[in-house]
């Protein structure tokens, strides 16, 4: 279920914290500019003199109503989306259906559009174990308790934001006078407390879902409608002290004695989703990994370092992965997933990490039999990122040589300083005490001196003899400088070899997602450089994730390095097309050789990085008529 348009548009704004142009809005909505003002002034509306949306001669911009907007999107009685929700909730409440004529009395709205409203519901059904059957003027919705659930919880998620916690969205899907907000807010303090008494470490990107879990089936089990019976068997003995710990606070805070079946299901929940065992918790919390699992993720770790040149091969990163996989699995098979509000950040700031994750995915379907979304692709990421995090930090130092004319021990004093202050960005490697250094043979990346130095580009930066926290931003702020250019740098040499002419496409024409893979695939396939089962297999690749790394840009490739030469087709669409979910102006088809395996990591995530910043990306569609203006104008972006 996707948002309103106006609210769509805040979200892009809130994302951005900066100026958008209402060209640049209407290309991310698919509308024209014009819809875009009556978006803002609809938005404005909501929350009276204090902006929603601020105009400028820069365009729009989040302003300090933002915030007041976004939680008034649905509060809304009128809206299709709440009449949905109350449809849906009726449903669920009554044991013989409901009168299809009482209820659009009841709800001010014709008999006509209830009819339509039901057909919305049949359609938020596709895919689950619910089923909505119909009998003259009766309306049923048939299927299990633990179902029926799971789309209480898909209600209350598509409300979210991001996957947040909302109570407000929470008590709307189940009745404003169904859920004190008081007491949950106090139930989840409790909840947090003892957990930590009991030695667990809190996942606080999953504690929303298992507390809306809990409030479901709080509210569920009030209204005599408890689980059946106890399936859950993945918590096995470790979940034991979590079962009685969730009765005890359920009882106490929400005031409902919940069954046996309830609370294994709920604990298994916590375990798989919230809690980690620290060195204080029980010893049978520590769940076994099942042999299956661990070693489907070893093979697929060893496979993905060979593949991507990552280094993950450590048993204790593997350990941690499988025993994640384990509680996947398990949550695979209720269907029960989590949300991850950095999804989204994910993709577009580590689009390699995110692209593993991905490919470890697939690997994980083939093997287990799971098939992920998107935000349990984006936990992969976290594990993977945390791991190649560690490996990476010793190879993205950058060297530095400290000019410093010797006065007792101030010199030492200084370098104790800049490696307490930036010893993770930064390596000193000497130090230089002459007030006449040899500066032409000073070769480090960077020279921090307390005293004048000749022009020697933007590594030199002038430092105090006692650090101060200005020269500690100034060096840093130069390290990273240094580092883009490089990484920049090193993207232009390889884009140049790796554009062609002949793969360059604009307009491109509108189309979904797989039949432009196909256009700009043909391109590829015409010079030799792929077959059609590289096209099909960047199709099957595309539907495990959507390739939209950011706003503006798409990059769809194969999983595999197997083209005969690293060529990149690129599709410029004008206005911007559907991209899943998304829209996108740009659609650069990545085929990889194995030659260039090296290469992969660089070229994708710097690709993306430059199509990242707005500007940029105005810059380049403004002028790119024709592939050599493009790649003039993406030289130049890369440039500076």
């Amino acid at each position: 279920m996707t948002r309103a348009r106006p609210d769509r548009l805040l979200a892009l704004l809130v994302r951005a914290g900066d100026w958008l142009t209402a060209a640049r809005l209407a290309d991310a909505l698919g509308v024209t500019p014009r819809s875009v003002r009556s978006y803002v002034t609809a938005l404005n509306a909501r929350v009276g003199p204090e902006l929603a949306v601020e105009s400028g001669a820069q365009g729009y911009r989040a302003g300090p109503g933002a915030a007041a907007a976004a939680a008034l999107a649905a509060d809304d009685a009128a809206t299709p989306q709440d009449r949905l929700h109350t449809l849906v909730r009726a449903l669920l409440d009554a044991d013989t259906g409901i009168d299809v004529y009482e209820t659009a009395d009841r709800l001010h709205i014709s008999s006509a559009t209830l009819e339509a409203d039901l057909g919305r519901v049949r359609a938020l059904l596709t895919g689950t174990a619910l089923a909505l059957e119909r009998s003259a003027q009766r309306a049923q919705l048939r299927g299990t308790e633990g179902a029926q659930r799971r789309l209480l919880s898909r209600l209350i998620h598509d409300e979210m934001d991001a996957g947040a916690f909302d109570l407000r969205a929470l008590r709307r899907t189940l009745g404003e006078q169904r859920l004190g907000a008081d007491a949950l807010g106090r139930f989840e303090a409790a909840l947090r407390s003892r957990l930590g008494e009991h030695g667990y470490y809190i996942n606080e990107l999953g504690i929303s879902d298992v507390l809306t879990h809990i409030a479901i089936a709080a509210d569920r089990v009030a209204h005599g409608r408890a689980l059946e019976a106890a399936t859950d068997a993945a918590g096995g003995p470790a979940a034991e002290p979590i079962d009685r710990l969730l009765g005890d606070l359920v009882a106490e805070h929400l005031g409902v004695s919940l069954g046996a079946a309830d609370r294994r299901h709920l604990a298994t929940l916590v375990l798989t989703r919230v809690v980690t065992p620290g060195p204080a918790a029980p010893e049978a919390s520590a769940s076994p990994i099942e042999p299956e699992v661990e070693a489907a993720v070893r093979e697929l770790v060893t496979q993905a370092a060979d593949e991507y040149l990552v280094d993950i091969v450590h048993e204790d990163f593997i350990r941690r992965l499988a025993l994640h996989v384990q509680n996947l699995r398990y949550r695979a098979g209720e269907q029960a997933w989590s949300r991850n509000p950095l999804t989204r950040s994910l993709k577009s700031t580590y689009p390699m990490i995110f692209d593993v994750a991905v490919w470890m995915a697939g690997g994980l379907a083939e093997r287990l039999g799971i098939a992920l979304p998107d935000d349990e692709i984006a936990y992969i990421a976290m594990h993977l990122g945390g791991r190649v995090e560690r490996s990476r930090r010793s190879e993205q130092l950058l060297t530095a040589m400290i000019v410093c004319p010797g006065y007792y021990e101030l010199h030492e004093l200084l370098r104790s300083s800049i490696d307490r202050s930036l010893g993770q960005a930064i390596e000193v490697v000497g130090v230089e005490t002459r007030v006449d250094p040899d500066w032409a043979a000073i070769d480090t990346d960077l020279i921090l001196t307390t005293i004048d130095a000749p022009p020697l580009g933007e590594r030199v930066v002038r430092i105090q003899p006692f650090l101060t926290d200005a020269d500690i931003e100034r060096t840093q702020a130069a390290a990273s400088r240094i580092r883009r250019g490089r990484r920049l740098a090193r993207l232009r040499t390889e884009l140049e070899r790796y554009f062609d002419p002949d793969a360059f496409l604009a307009p491109l024409p509108d189309g979904d997602p797989e039949q432009t893979i196909r256009t700009l695939g043909g391109l590829l396939v015409a010079q030799g450089v792929i077959d059609d089962d590289y096209v099909q297999r960047a199709i099957a690749r595309e539907r495990l994730s959507s390739t939209a790394f950011t706003d503006a840009l798409a990059v769809p490739h194969a999983i595999g390095m197997t083209a005969t030469r690293t060529v990149i087709a690129v599709g410029i669409a004008d206005p911007s097309i559907a991209w899943g979910p998304d829209r996108v102006q740009v659609v650069a088809m990545v085929a990889f050789s194995e030659a260039d395996r090296e290469a992969f990591q660089t070229v994708f995530e710097q690709l993306v990085e430059v199509f990242n910043e707005h500007d940029s990306v105005a810059r380049i569609l403004r002028r790119a008529t024709d592939f050599t203006s493009f790649l003039d104008e993406l030289v130049a972006v890369i440039d500076g």
